[in-house]
């Protein structure tokens, strides 16, 4: 099965939080990565999201390396609404 990731960047204005994280993530930029994978038995080509992950920076325990965090997609576009809302009032 054919399978691909589309990466783009989402910015913050404001820190958030992240539902299974115990600390909140700093304003900033993040790059978000989409795992895809073909739907086969289509006369046309289309994909399904699989996976949803966001990078985040590296925690004190681990200060060498990023975290690569899955993530809702419906959360994600939750936290990028709010924070959209706010920077407007």
């Amino acid at each position: 099965m054919f399978a691909r990731t589309k990466h783009r960047t989402v910015h913050f204005d404001k820190p958030f939080w992240i539902s299974g994280l115990s600390e909140m993530v700093t304003a900033g930029d993040y790059v978000v990565d989409e795992d895809e994978e073909l739907i086969e038995g289509l006369p046309w080509t289309a994909y399904r999201r699989v996976a949803t992950f966001i990078t985040l920076p590296a925690t004190t325990e681990n200060k060498y390396r990023m975290r690569l965090v899955p993530i809702d997609p419906e959360e994600l576009e939750g936290l990028i609404a709010v924070d959209r809302r706010d920077a407007v009032t």
